[in-house]
């Protein structure tokens, strides 16, 4: 059997940090595994991405002649299935799969609270406010947060279902505050605000500590779970990351948005880091994927 071609799709703003699924791209290639990272514009719009997808996955499978496997992060994930409902015609025979992870593919909450209209319902200040900060400050386009929203992407998927006979595994995770998250807040805590100034001198100096990611979304998924009785991952809620139709894996483990995205790092010799978790999903979607005869064997 000639072994698919791996596609990772990366989620919002994720081209302004650091570069994401690196030791992804690493691992698999150390299995004998092609592998790519999906080179698009992270804060544009779903239709946009998709098109640039469909060709990326065109392209890919045209230099390889392999069936491409799909990994989408986050919105990364709407991206790739906006891709796999529009061009469908098109790319039926060179995709094998696509794995939704953390992909709030209902909506979300965040997106929707954001650009909802405010009490002056002739002024959504919100949006406003939102359209300098994409368009003028992250040179991004609006239309990429207004598509994770519950109400375009309800229009969307009225308008682009999901063709059922892709096959498709749904992964998604949840994240909350433990004592270490805690301890680490009050580090930063004591830090910023017992180094003063000796007394009688006016000024004081501060020392900045950055907070760790994982604390934040930790913090944000209590805040969702207090306002929406949701469990989620800081950002993405647990029923929003199920596609219908999907085989779901739902971890078990306490694991924030970021966790899959980062290098990995065997902090806990008895659980599988990320790049494991992800061999694991393709492994899973790709029994999927034989079970559909989405993978024939070729001599």
């Amino acid at each position: 059997m000639r072994y698919p071609l791996v596609d990772v799709v990366v989620g919002l703003f994720s081209n302004l940090g650091p570069p994401n699924f690196d030791d992804t791209k690493t691992y698999f290639l150390k299995l004998g595994l092609e592998c790519e990272v999906a080179k698009i514009d992270t804060q544009a719009g779903v239709v946009a991405n998709a098109s640039k997808i469909k060709e990326l996955i065109e392209k890919l499978y045209y230099r390889s002649r392999k069936r491409v496997l799909i990994l989408g992060h986050s919105k990364g994930g709407l991206d790739s299935a906006a891709a796999l409902s529009i061009y469908w015609n098109q790319l039926r025979d060179k995709v094998a799969g696509l794995v939704l992870a953390q992909s709030p593919y209902a909506g979300n909450p965040i997106a929707s609270d954001i650009l909802s209209q405010g009490l002056l319902k002739h002024v959504n200040l919100k949006k406003e406010v939102m359209e300098i900060i994409m368009s003028g400050i992250l040179n991004g386009d609006l239309r990429a947060i207004e598509d994770l929203t519950y109400e375009k992407r309800r229009e969307f998927l009225r308008s682009y279902p999901l063709p059922r006979e892709i096959p498709v595994v749904s992964f998604h995770t949840e994240t909350k505050i433990n004592m270490s998250i805690l301890t680490k807040f009050y580090e930063v805590a004591k830090v910023e605000f017992s180094v003063t100034a000796p007394v009688g001198v006016r000024s004081f100096s501060k020392i900045s500590v950055p907070w760790p990611l994982s604390s934040g979304l930790a913090m944000m998924a209590a805040l969702l779970d207090l306002r929406y009785s949701e469990k989620s991952d800081g950002l993405v809620t647990r029923k929003d990351a199920e596609a219908p139709g999907s085989v779901v894996v739902r971890s078990r483990r306490n694991l924030d948005h970021g966790w899959i995205v980062l290098p990995c790092l065997n902090e806990d010799p008895k659980e599988a880091n990320n790049c494991q978790v992800i061999e694991a999903l393709f492994t899973l979607l790709m029994e999927v994927a034989g079970r559909k005869g989405f993978l024939l064997p070729t001599y």
